[in-house]
Order: C-alpha cells, then structure tokens, then sequence
C-alpha cells in the first residue's frame, strides 16, 4: 500500500516525539520514502541525525532553507509529498495551522500543500480538554484534515487521561486507510474469527488452533475500504485491527450461532473466517474430573450447531463465504461444502502446509465460485488474502445490484 508513496513526516515539540522514530522505521519497512521536518522545538527532543540515519534522507529544520538547485523548501516538500503527517501534534502546531499560521517550516509547508494531513495529536490532558483547542481542531476536521488519536492512559506529565500519542500500529492503519479506494462504501459485512471453546469441566474444554488472524485481516481491508463491518470472534489474543469496528466476544459455537444470527439480517455480506467446533460434550461436568490411573476416561460428544448451513439456507440475495481447513482432497472437500451448504465462495487451505493455516501472519489458499472457478494463491500476508476476497466480494455484491 506504501510502496513508493512519499511521506513528509512533521515532528513538534513533544515528549513523545522519540515515539516518532519507530513510526519512521514502520512507514520504511512499508517501503515508503519518508522525509523529516523538524520544529525548532522538536530538536529540543530528537536529533536530526536520528532521522537522516533511518530515512536516508536530509532532515529539513529551517523555514528558509533552500533544497537542490535553489528551490524553496516548504514549496517543494508540499508538491513532493503524498501524504504529510504530523506526529507528535502538539496544541501549538494545531492552532496554528487552524488560523492560517505559517511561522516555520511545517507549518508553511502545510499551508501550502494540496495532499492529505494527518494529526497525531499527544498532549497534557487538560491541554487537549481546553476549550480553543477544542474548537481550533472541530476547524481541522471541517476543513478535511484527518486525525488519528490520542488515546488514554498515563500521561508523562503524570496525569491520567486523554493526550497519549496514539500507537503506531494505529498510526500505520490509519495512513494506509487515507490511501485505500472506498470502494465497499455501503455494503455492511459481517465477519466472524478465531475459534471457539467447548468447555469439559471449569478447566478443560476442546477447542482449536485458531488465532483469529484471518478473520481480524477481514474485517479490517474491509473497513478500510469503507464497508461497515461487524466482528464476531471467539476467544483470541490478536490486537483489536481497528478501534472503529464494533466487536462482539463469543466463547462457545452456541453463543456464535446466536451472535450471528442476531446481525446476519441487516448484513449485505456474511465472511465466515472463525473455526467452530464441530462437537461439544454432551455433559459438563460442574467439578474438575479427577485423574484415575486405573480407569479410561470415554468423553462423548454432540455435533455443535452448524452455523454456516444455517446462514446457507436463510441467505437469500445475501453473498455468503465460507473457510474450509483441510488436511487432504483439500480442493474436492471445499467444493462439496461450498455446494452442500449454499456458498457463493469458499477460502480453502491445507493447514499442513508451510505458511498456510492457524497461527502465522501468512496464508496459502485456494479460492473456488458458485461455477467452479478456481483460484490458487501463493503464500501472502493474510492482509493480501483478505484483500483479494473483499475483491471477489466486490464483484459479487455489484453482479447482484445490476
């Protein structure tokens, strides 16, 4: 997504301005070329030397300094650029830049350009609480700038409260938001992840290995390119992808079935990326069963309800997509699952394979339609996966509108 965008990184005068030094190694790692510019308060904090080691590229400070060949810096930065994000976003900076300030390098700059701002403002709580910031940022967002934070917590001045610069991981999600297409504008999907647990006495329980890293990358390619989007997970310890994504916590296959149902009539698309159990035990035990070295211990079981046949026969005009985890036949069992239970697609992998399965940040399926079409993917990230699902998906959803 950011390969070869330039991105004029502005850097204020705050605490967390050494934070800004792994947002700069996260943008290069995405392959991005970064360029610093620096408030004169800023170098109260970092060092030029800092950035230009990382970025591998000449660290600007100065209003008045001049780039190659004479040209004027704040000029030439904000025709350069793609994207300009201002991290930390001190209230000094942002009420400058709210009226029409344009006293140093960045700010001049920002005047100037035509691209996309992005603030991560971080601050005192009771800074970001006053009122003409309050007023000066309502300014910004009406003017189209975009914002991403600050979160809560333990501030560096010791208070508690609003004013931490947001995480980077949220910083990254949110830059590489301003540069995806909306192109699911108006479809509502529903996206299930991770797997569920079936609990044998207060200790024990059957379960799988599911992290929920499949379904997560879904439901966030998906909100970025602007869908509304709903996450039903089963118990995982993957990080929230988005915090604009309304999450609902499930344990058990039961407890899915339920949640699912709940949202399934007002959802355009249904993803069923979570791996369900397909049994539970047929009686709880209210103790924890104690170890008998001269007994067999026979745990029966039941069939756990069978979500996605049930969405199968309730769909409708719906686009239902179902996963399929595999050990053999892979391709002929995702088939007769995707006929058998009235799939529009079906994501198949072969869990066995090398950087395929539960667990990894990487996938290696085989996608198959309605007509039998079949698309076999190399190892990718799980974000690439999901976005070349949500392309299908696409393609479905406005197939059907015509």
């Amino acid at each position: 997504m950011l390969t070869d965008k330039t991105i004029v990184l502005g850097v204020t005068g705050g605490i967390s301005a050494y934070k800004v030094i792994d947002l700069t190694r996260e943008l290069i790692k995405r392959k991005a070329n970064v360029h610093v510019v620096l408030t004169p308060h800023a170098k109260a904090f970092v060092t030029p030397l800092v950035f230009e080691s990382l970025s591998k590229n000449k660290v600007y400070t100065d209003l008045f300094e001049l780039m190659e060949g004479s040209k004027i810096g704040h000029v030439t930065l904000a025709d350069q650029a793609d994207l300009i994000v201002v991290a930390p976003a001190t209230a000094n900076t942002l009420s400058k830049i709210a009226t029409g300030i344009a006293d140093n390098l960045l700010t001049a700059m920002i005047m100037a350009t035509k691209v996309p701002v992005l603030f991560a403002p971080a601050m005192n709580v009771h800074m970001w609480e006053n009122i003409a910031l309050q007023r000066n940022i309502k300014i910004l967002k009406e003017m189209g700038y975009h914002f991403v934070g600050p979160s809560k917590g333990e501030l560096a001045c010791g208070a508690y409260g609003s004013g931490k610069l947001a995480p980077i991981e949220e910083i990254v999600e949110k830059i590489e938001d301003i540069f995806t297409e909306k192109d699911l504008v108006g479809i509502r999907i529903l996206v299930t992840a991770g797997p569920t647990q079936e609990m044998i006495d207060p200790v024990r329980m059957i379960t799988n290995r599911s992290s929920g890293k499949m379904g997560f990358s879904l439901a966030k390619i998906a909100r970025r390119r602007g869908a509304e989007v709903v996450l039903v997970t089963g118990p995982t310890r993957e990080k929230l992808p988005r915090n604009d994504i309304p999450i609902f916590r499930v344990r058990t296959a039961e407890e899915m079935k339920e949640e699912v149902l709940r949202h399934f009539p007002s959802c355009d698309v249904v993803i069923m990326a979570a791996a369900v159990s397909d049994f539970r035990p047929s009686n709880f035990s209210q103790s924890k069963i104690k170890k008998n070295k001269d007994e067999v211990y026979i745990l029966e079981l039941e069939k756990n309800p069978d979500i996605l046949q049930v969405l199968g026969e309730r769909k409708g005009d719906k686009i239902l997509v179902g996963f399929a985890a595999e050990t053999e036949n892979m391709v002929e069992n995702g088939m007769e699952k995707l006929r058998r239970k009235n799939l529009d697609l079906i994501v198949i992998n072969n869990v066995l394979e090398e950087g395929a399965g539960f667990e990894v940040d990487t996938n290696k399926v085989v996608i198959v339609d309605r007509r039998g079409k079949i698309n076999k993917l190399p190892v990718m990230p799980k974000d690439e996966v999901a976005r070349i699902i949500l392309d299908k998906v696409r393609k479905l959803v406005k197939k059907r509108s015509m």
